[in-house]
């Protein structure tokens, strides 16, 4: 299973934006939810998944803004599952802990942990996968981010052309600086990386 939690960046001098936080995110992965996304304290929230794509677009698009330091935990969960997020226990919540608490010091304010020190290698190399597509995110203008997302809600690049009022040829320049090809061959390789590390925790749960 797969524990995010989020803690905001600056929050004594920032407007509380865990609530928002909580929102977009059930609005667009609640179905893949264990149960549903919870303020764990005044600016933390914490998500679970069994979801290996839900995991990795809610740490997208969680780094994407910059107030967010995010933890990824991988291990196991204690079973039978509570109510709520924050009553429940297990190796998973611990390394989303450990994993938080070492995104507030890291590039891009990522961290993964997994809850068996037999995957540490794993996990970190897991990580720097995903802390690489985070700080390529990073680099995105904002015209960039324009157009990614039009491509990504299934527009065509003539589309997106006359939505934004701008040459077919400013659309692909856009792209590519935006490296949103990249990104998207990076996506599935990266969700294979999280289910075979989420696989290989259950595995070492039970020997």
């Amino acid at each position: 299973m797969f524990v995010i939690t989020a803690d905001q960046v600056g929050s004594r001098r920032d407007a509380d934006r865990t609530g928002d936080l909580v929102e977009q995110l059930t609005a667009a992965y609640g179905p893949s939810l264990a149960l549903p996304a919870d303020q764990t304290a005044g600016d933390e929230i914490q998500l679970l998944t069994g979801s290996a794509e839900a995991t990795l677009g809610i740490v997208l698009d969680t780094t994407r803004t910059g107030w967010w330091s995010v933890g990824l935990g991988v291990g196991g969960i204690r079973m039978p599952l509570p109510d709520a997020v924050r009553k429940a226990t297990g190796p998973a919540f611990i390394a989303a802990r450990e994993a938080v608490d070492a995104a507030k010091r890291a590039d891009g304010r990522f961290a993964l942990r997994a809850g068996s020190t037999e995957l540490e290698g794993a996990a970190a190399d897991a990580e720097a996968l995903i802390r690489l597509l985070v700080l390529l995110r990073d680099r995105r203008s904002d015209h960039g981010w324009e157009v990614v997302e039009l491509m990504r809600t299934g527009h065509q690049q003539k589309e997106a052309a006359a939505i934004l009022d701008v040459s077919a040829a400013a659309v692909s320049a856009r792209l590519k600086a935006a490296m949103w090809r990249a990104e998207e061959d990076a996506r599935p390789a990266l969700v294979r990386v999280l289910e075979r590390l989420d696989a290989d925790s259950e595995r070492a749960a039970q020997d």
